[in-house]
């Protein structure tokens, strides 16, 4: 088994003042020499108006745009190479797995993806301005999944990269919904409004237990809603099923996994143990092929305690979010997991 050990990083203050902090320890960070070469290819592989991008960023996340101001200089990047790389707008997402259960006023979800993309940082974050959460980072400002200071838990699921539309990609979405909804609610709203890159669901607890699924892609959305949902990589609602894939047999066995849970009351340690556990069936293992499991969270919305759970069969890792937003920093400073996989994670110092 490989070990792995990624980073929590705790931030407070204006968003310029969080990405400034966010892009100097980026910088120094094993990731960066990778996130060169990466952006290498990625200026041929997608273009990006910057004045576009600002347009849309100011319209739905006006502290993002600040964020991005600070990262840049953290860096030590344009603002031009900072948008193109880390904004989220016209990027490209690679196929991926994740499946998620809302219930008992608990949210869980595991990140089905490849451990070369996976960027190793656990964010706690209170911006001036917006709502303060806890969620793992993806594309710089994204985050893959969350809890804010609401008790709304989002997470995303993979359905579909064919013919994109101009907007922004999963993780903007999610770090969008985090940093400015209180409910799933208003969350529904912004993923009405704003524009889709590629074709997702997001999955959405709020404090007062709505469960929802939201269905969307660059031509439309579809909403269902319930107290108890389960989530995988397919749309459900006959009107957006022309932009599923082909192959669905993993998605549609894992979601029916998840509904035969729902009888069972969930605590958190149980929430865990399912969508952890090795021997699960919700548990995936094909790294080399973009969907190995490689964490799940835990969050309990309502209280905004969080078991965080890293790599296979993890004993999980207690944090108090709301103690932290009071002011009491958390001791934990690194997430120690084991994976049965010889690919590589880029954050990590590796040979």
């Amino acid at each position: 088994m490989k070990k792995v050990v990624l980073d929590v990083l705790q931030s407070r203050g204006t968003y310029y003042e969080i990405g400034l902090q966010l892009g100097h320890k980026l910088r120094k960070s094993p990731l960066y020499t990778h996130h060169l070469e990466r952006r290498r290819k990625s200026l041929r592989n997608y273009k990006v108006d910057i004045m576009e991008a600002k347009r849309f960023i100011l319209q739905y996340a006006p502290g993002l745009w600040d964020e991005l101001q600070g990262l840049s200089k953290g860096l030590q990047w344009s603002m031009e190479e900072t948008v193109h790389e880390y904004s989220g707008f016209q990027q490209e997402w690679k196929e991926s797995g994740c499946s998620s259960l809302a219930k008992d006023g608990i949210y869980i979800r595991n990140y089905d993806y490849h451990p070369k993309t996976y960027e190793g940082r656990l964010l706690l974050v209170k911006p001036s301005g917006g709502y303060a959460s806890i969620g793992f980072s993806g594309r710089g400002i994204g985050r893959i999944d969350g809890l804010n200071e609401k008790g709304l838990a989002v997470g995303f699921h993979f359905v579909n990269r064919l013919k994109p539309g101009e907007g922004f990609i999963c993780t903007t979405i999610a770090r969008i919904i985090l940093d400015t909804c209180k409910d799933s609610d208003e969350a529904i709203d912004v993923l009405r409004k704003l524009p889709h890159r590629h074709s997702f669901n997001y999955s959405l607890y709020d404090r007062s237990g709505k469960a929802v699924v939201v269905e969307a892609s660059p031509r439309g959305i579809g909403v269902y809603h319930s107290s108890t949902l389960g989530c995988t990589n397919h749309f459900q609602m006959n009107h957006m099923k022309k932009d599923n894939r082909h192959y669905l047999k993993d998605s549609l066995k894992r979601l029916s996994v998840l509904q035969s849970e729902q009888k069972e009351r969930l605590t958190m340690e149980r929430a865990l143990n399912l969508f952890n556990d090795g021997e699960s069936p919700v548990f995936k293992k094909a790294y080399d092929s973009w969907a190995g499991t490689i964490h799940t969270c835990v969050f309990h919305c309502e209280t905004l305690q969080c078991l965080i759970g890293f790599g296979e069969s993890a004993k999980g890792v207690k944090i108090d979010f709301q103690d932290w937003m009071e002011g009491d920093d958390i001791p934990i400073r690194t997430i120690t997991g084991h994976f049965d996989t010889d690919v590589r994670f880029l954050f990590m110092d590796e040979e």
